[in-house]
């Protein structure tokens, strides 16, 4: 049978743009490499994989990431030569505001880092294929978010249009023009005003909206 790995990238936004969460390794294959948090299937704790990786974040981030979508899958027979002759690895992603959260390194984790994700992609030193699939997170994470597929547990419940353009900037690591956006927003009827809601100074208050359900 094969060797099952659950990893998780966990993506953070700050006010300097996207960032990936890296475990500093404790073990070999890759001590003292960083890489994405991960572990092995536990098929006497696990019940599904959605739940494997829920286990992998408590036990090494000591998180809880509710909004947890599987990106990919990834094995071969030379995947993992050092502790098995076949491993596999399922791959999910997440999107948490960086100063929201409070990861712990746990279990096989040295060490916790928030790294921008430019850099990640490009840094050979990391375990594994990792640096790949932090750019498949990535571009998947912003093909969803420049088609205007967003994020809805992620986005705030309530905001501006100028808000929300600048969360999907800071997303994209580029600017977006105002009105195409906006029409784009309108067309597909992805926002709906808050009636009576409204934010900014007393000279020109901003409308305030929600995500349509």
């Amino acid at each position: 049978m094969p060797f099952v790995r659950v990893e998780v990238c966990v993506l953070g936004l700050s006010e300097s743009g996207l960032q990936v969460l890296l475990g500093q390794r404790e073990a070999a294959p890759f001590a003292g490499q960083w890489a994405l948090p991960g572990g092995v299937l536990r098929i006497d704790l696990d019940e599904d994989l959605d739940a494997a990786a829920r286990r992998v974040m408590d036990e090494r981030l000591s998180l809880t990431l509710p909004f947890l979508r599987q990106l990919v899958t990834v094995g071969s027979r030379t995947r993992d030569l050092d502790r098995a002759p076949w491993a596999l690895s399922v791959v999910y992603r997440a999107l948490v505001w960086v100063d929201q959260v409070q990861p712990l390194a746990g279990k096989r984790m040295r060490g916790l880092a928030w790294r921008p994700v430019e850099q990640a992609q490009s840094d050979a030193t990391l375990a594994f294929d990792h640096r790949d699939l932090i750019a498949l997170a990535v571009q998947q994470t912003r093909d969803e978010v420049d088609a205007l597929t967003l994020p809805s547990g992620f986005v705030p419940s309530a905001f501006t249009l100028g808000e929300l353009q600048a969360l999907c900037e800071r997303i994209l690591g580029r600017a977006l023009d105002k009105s195409s956006f906006r029409r784009k927003l309108h067309d597909r009827a992805l926002v709906r005003p808050i009636e009576g809601a409204m934010k900014g100074g007393a000279n020109r208050p901003a409308q305030v909206f929600e995500l349509q359900r």
